[in-house]
């Protein structure tokens, strides 16, 4: 129970809950918006990814007159969209600075991706990596790595060169055993070469509400009541394993042997906590998935429920992961593969991550070229 002065997002935070926004956007950060939420909600982080930045873009004005200057010189598309978005990144990295000194660094984050045709190319990854954060300029910057196969020698080798990363798009508990490894890699890398570990930050970012739409429409098809009863549980049940995962790796003895050099541990977040089956709670993946040291990034309607009617519960995940284990061998014993559900929930994840690239690409042309056009009518 929280007292009369205490918001349900200060109990949230008090049960070692970092409460990010999912969205950011140039009028969000001129109107005093995003300044109201990390004073009024909570907030203390945020992410980023192209379909925001593009529905950003496409609503309002704020952003006409960087575009028009941009038009007036040979910027292509993608140039746009490198100039726009970091901006934006460095922006909102200033307004949260004062988070991120007063924590340590534990908080105070603002993440923007690496393009996504880069996802199965290390090689571009790491290069892209470097230069969004040279332009962006901000300690607080984290840049979005896929947890793709090839975006795990990626992740090491941009945490061996000091760049904090916010590793998006896990969906199993290997690939997660891999991302965690990746970086305890980087750290080791980056300890070689005489670089301050104390200053390398990175979350990882396990989906959730994806994995319970792919699950129950595997569950749906099936149609018994046994299947019905499993519904809308896959997802909470794959993040507090992927918490006992955390756990354990962050007290191996390579683990400690880094934090015993100032390394800090890789936070777990849980990103995509939208609920999107209309009969669940709306506050459903914050509420079943409290627990000290995790990131909770969400959207501002998620966020507005959870400020407004959320019934915490305290710690929801630890001592779980023998009744999610169970769970999953249920649908397990179903015929229902988590192997083939997370790897199917990984190709999709990457496509849709290339289609909102290629959407704000092209939301950018459009209004690069309006500016063009309406230059030549001047």
């Amino acid at each position: 129970m929280n007292d009369e002065n205490t918001t349900t997002t200060d109990a949230l935070a008090a049960e070692g809950v970092s409460i990010w926004l999912d969205d950011l956007s140039r009028e969000r950060i001129r109107s005093g918006g995003l300044n109201t939420l990390i004073a009024e909600r909570g907030v203390v982080g945020i992410t980023t990814n192209p379909t925001i930045f593009a529905a950003a873009v496409s609503k309002g004005t704020a952003y006409d007159e960087q575009i028009a200057a941009l038009a007036g010189t040979s910027a292509t598309a993608d140039d746009v969209v490198f100039a726009l978005t970091t901006a934006d990144v460095a922006a909102a990295c200033d307004i949260l600075r004062p988070v991120y000194d007063r924590t340590g660094g534990y908080d105070g984050w603002v993440s923007i991706e690496v393009g996504a045709a880069s996802a199965h190319d290390a090689a571009a990854t790491v290069a892209e990596a470097q230069h969004l954060s040279a332009a962006i300029g901000r300690p607080n910057a984290f840049i979005k790595i896929p947890a793709t196969v090839e975006g795990l020698d990626a992740i090491a080798e941009t945490i061996g060169a000091g760049i904090s990363v916010n590793v998006t798009l896990i969906f199993s508990l290997d690939r997660y055993r891999g991302v965690i490894d990746a970086y305890l890699t980087g750290l080791e890398r980056a300890a070689a070469a005489g670089i301050d570990l104390t200053g390398i930050r990175s979350v990882a970012s396990f989906f959730v509400s994806r994995v319970d739409t792919e699950v129950d429409r595997r569950l749906d098809a099936i149609g018994t009541e046994e299947a019905r009863a499993l519904r809308s549980q896959a997802g909470v049940a794959n993040a507090r394993l992927a918490y006992e995962v955390f756990e354990e790796a962050f007290a191996s003895d390579r683990a400690r042997r880094l934090l015993d050099q100032d390394a800090n541990p890789q936070r777990p977040l849980w990103a995509s906590t939208g609920v999107k089956d209309p009969a669940l709670p709306d506050t459903f993946y914050v509420v079943e998935l409290v627990a000290p040291g995790v990131v909770n990034t969400m959207p501002e309607k998620t966020l507005d429920a959870v400020f407004d009617h959320a019934v915490l519960r305290g710690d929801t995940v630890s001592g779980t992961a023998g009744a999610a284990r169970e769970h999953l061998d249920a649908l397990a014993a179903l015929g229902i593969s988590y192997d083939d559900v997370t790897a199917t929930l990984e190709d999709e994840g990457v496509a849709k991550f290339v289609a909102s690239g290629e959407e704000l690409t092209a939301t950018i042309a459009t209004a690069l070229q309006a500016s063009r056009r309406g230059a030549t009518t001047r």
